[in-house]
């Protein structure tokens, strides 16, 4: 199968995994097109095509020389390092065909601001008014892009195309499956206190495996005998929000969160409206999400995984 095949499928069931609905992301898909339709030959130029069929600025194929794809490399983060890893693993007889990491690089990371705006949609579905989680969210939105601008975006890529090395990222598809899969578990098992969370999370392979490399699940904000009350599973969206995100939560009955990582900024203010914070892990959820999203395209394709960069292969039936 051909990388852009592999990646289709990765964008198709990121969508069926979107918390905001496909209705949702048709609604968005149209709006860009019909945007692209009513734009000055001029500014065509300048416009990022692939935003007409794919909804996850934070994703992409970054490098691809058309092979078929069999024997693929892995990884959470793929930095030039890993490129020459790979390269030397080639010579000595791998045949690694792709690079595939879970983090953006290049023109992906750069698009990680405008994913945030799903953080509105889940927002809003915990009970915030669309009003105020936009009002959250654009400063936050703003803060993150300005940080990109200034980076050096194209090193990684330009590696990998040197060394004649295909590379594609997934990061909001993933994560998107992480959220579901988390939220959909919390309803089910209905924990009633933080450690009874823990111990739901610490049952999940991956954050089994994050607990031996002393990464996995803890609390940040509350102790053990916490009350959960409404969870917040936080998991997806690009990045993590803000504090001004959290005060309305709690206005809305959230008592805990169930994230990746916070800010110190986002702790204190927590602890301030007396929430629970469960840390699940941020490279565990990573591997969750990867491995969710890879369950489902090995389901299409075989592929021969190498495992790297803080990735480990974990299949579910």
């Amino acid at each position: 199968m051909k990388l852009e095949e592999i990646f289709k499928i990765c964008i198709e069931e990121g969508i069926k995994e979107d918390p905001r609905g496909k209705a949702k992301i048709d609604k968005i898909l149209k709006k860009r097109n019909e945007a692209y339709k009513k734009m000055e030959k001029e500014d065509k130029e300048f416009f990022d095509k692939e935003m007409l069929w794919n909804p996850f600025d934070d994703s992409r194929i970054l490098v691809d020389d058309k092979r078929n794809i069999k024997n693929v490399m892995v990884g959470i983060d793929i930095e030039t390092p890993e490129i020459l890893l790979a390269n030397e693993l080639n010579k000595n007889g791998k045949n690694i065909d792709s690079v595939w990491a879970h983090h953006p690089e290049g023109i992906a990371l750069i698009g990680l601001d405008k994913v945030m705006a799903l953080q509105i949609d889940v927002l809003v579905k915990a009970g915030v008014s669309i009003n105020q989680a936009e009002a959250i969210m654009q400063g936050r939105i703003k803060e993150v892009s300005e940080a990109l601008s200034p980076q050096n975006s194209e090193r990684v890529e330009q590696a990998s195309k040197l060394l004649g090395i295909n590379f594609l990222n997934t990061h909001t598809p993933a994560d998107n499956h992480v959220h579901k899969y988390l939220t959909e578990l919390f309803e089910k098992k209905k924990p009633e206190t933080l450690k009874d969370i823990i111990k739901i999370l610490k049952e999940i392979p991956e954050y089994k495996e994050g607990m031996k490399q002393k990464i996995g699940p803890m609390i940040f904000a509350g102790n053990e005998d916490s009350s959960v009350g409404k969870i917040y599973v936080d998991m997806t969206g690009g990045t993590e929000s803000n504090k001004e995100a959290y005060k309305k939560l709690a206005e809305k009955g959230v008592g805990t969160i169930v994230g990746m990582h916070v800010g110190k900024e986002m702790k204190q203010e927590a602890e301030k409206q007396n929430m629970n914070i469960v840390i699940a892990g941020h490279i565990p959820s990573d591997n969750l999400g990867m491995n969710l999203l890879l369950d489902k395209v090995e389901k299409k394709t075989k592929l021969n995984i190498i495992e790297m960069s803080g990735f480990k292969r974990i299949k579910r039936k």
